[in-house]
């Protein structure tokens, strides 16, 4: 390869190192032309499958600042640099290399810091990222259910609390207005605990002899008879 198709093969490894979310190494010793194809179409849009030679690699790496992957260059090599979900790619890359085993997981590199081989295949066993928000959303949903129930009780409780205060304060129109019926017990109470009442409607003895003489002056037969009985 002439000098100058190098240089840009190395900045492009570079870029890939230095902007995906991550990449997998993986010896392909083994699969046909036709296995790749099919790998790269179970990867999807992903991650980008291609091959690369192993000194290009470690001077790629260098410049990406990327430590302790010289080690895991060895023998044909090819990396799936992910641009997606990481766990997706790692469960893809594992369950294609079940069923071909000449496909063999050798490292990967994430967030700065070197994969071994058992790490990476840890990776695939990992939720994908779509199932994890949906998890995420239903704990966040369950959440706000919750937090909103627990506001909306005190805030009930705060309203009947206040319809119970505004009853109770406002005045009873039968105090108000006077109730006749009130008013004619109340009366009647009041004359029978006063023991002089009935005494104003009684008349004394000595009020009713006078009245007597009276009427027996202005009848003369009575008066005739009261002096017969006299004698």
């Amino acid at each position: 390869m002439a000098r100058p198709d190098k240089a840009a093969t190395v900045a492009e490894l570079t870029t890939k190192l230095s902007g995906s979310a991550a990449a997998v190494l993986t010896e392909y010793r083994g699969l046909s032309v036709k296995d790749l194809k099919q790998l790269r179409r179970s990867l999807g849009d992903d991650a980008t499958y291609a091959i690369a030679k192993n000194t290009l690699t470690q001077i790629a790496a260098r410049q990406a600042g990327i430590e302790g992957l010289e080690e895991h260059l060895t023998g044909p090599t090819a990396i799936a640099f992910i641009d997606g979900d990481v766990a997706t790619v790692a469960k893809g890359l594992r369950d294609f290399a079940k069923d071909h085993p000449a496909l063999v997981l050798k490292a990967g590199y994430m967030d700065g810091r070197v994969l071994d081989a058992a790490t990476v295949k840890k990776l695939a066993d990992l939720e994908s990222r779509d199932v994890l928000l949906s998890k995420l959303a239903g704990a966040l949903k369950a959440s706000l259910s919750q937090a909103v129930g627990l506001f909306a009780a005190p805030l009930s409780q705060a309203a009947r609390l206040f319809a119970a205060l505004v009853e109770a304060s406002e005045p009873d129109p039968a105090l108000a207005q006077g109730d006749p019926t009130t008013e004619s017990s109340d009366s009647a109470t009041d004359a029978a605990a006063d023991p002089a009442a009935p005494a104003a409607t009684e008349a004394s003895p000595a009020e009713s002899e006078p009245a007597a003489s009276a009427a027996d002056a202005a009848d003369p037969t009575a008066a005739a008879d009261a002096a017969t009985e006299t004698e």
